[in-house]
């Protein structure tokens, strides 16, 4: 089995924000392969899909963690010690400052960069999970990073993000039989940056 978690925040006012865009892939991916529905369990939300791939049925739990976006390393863990799934088999979807709106990049092991999401899953799994960073870009002033995260994307974003989401969701069954370079590949050429 292979964990994605998205990053996000529960609340309603936050479901277009640019820090839910890893919620935003769970919903995209779980659509896209008609995962199970979405249950309570772990701290969190999760859905159960298999996907067909070159060497055979794989089977994934999604995750959206609903203990807010800093503390997502309780659910990610609680899920993963459960399962029995090691950290390379865990893929966290979340914003990505550092990179440019409609930049896709999968990285294993490395710091947070600053990203408290990410720093809780590492506190709790270590730093050998997979990060599925989506490019949003950077307001330009640190000082503006937070009241940037937490609004919503803007009306000129959706066709660049609507592309870089349908292609993960397209590009999942590679992931799941482990060829993430090709993952990787794929999903950059199928969505483009703009």
């Amino acid at each position: 089995m292979m964990i994605l978690a998205g990053l996000g925040n529960p609340e309603p006012k936050y479901l277009r924000n640019r820090h839910n865009v890893g919620f935003m892939a769970m919903d995209i991916i779980a659509a896209a392969w008609s995962a199970g529905p979405w249950r309570k369990r772990f701290k969190g939300l999760c859905a159960e899909l298999t996907v067909s791939t070159a060497s055979g049925p794989k089977k994934l739990l999604l995750l959206k963690p609903q203990t807010f976006y800093n503390n997502s390393g309780n659910c990610v863990a609680e899920a993963a010690n459960f399962f029995k799934v090691a950290p390379e088999h865990v893929v966290v979807f979340h914003d990505e400052l550092d990179l440019d709106p409609g930049k896709f990049r999968l990285k294993t092991g490395g710091g947070a960069a600053g990203n408290n999401g990410i720093k809780s899953v590492t506190q709790q799994l270590g730093p050998d999970f997979r990060r599925g960073r989506i490019g949003i870009g950077h307001p330009g002033d640190r000082n503006r990073v937070t009241d940037y995260v937490l609004s919503d994307f803007d009306k000129h974003d959706e066709p660049w993000l609507i592309d870089l989401l349908d292609a993960i969701a397209d590009s999942i069954d590679l992931l799941a039989s482990g060829d993430f370079d090709a993952f990787q590949t794929r999903v950059t050429h199928k969505a483009p940056a703009p």
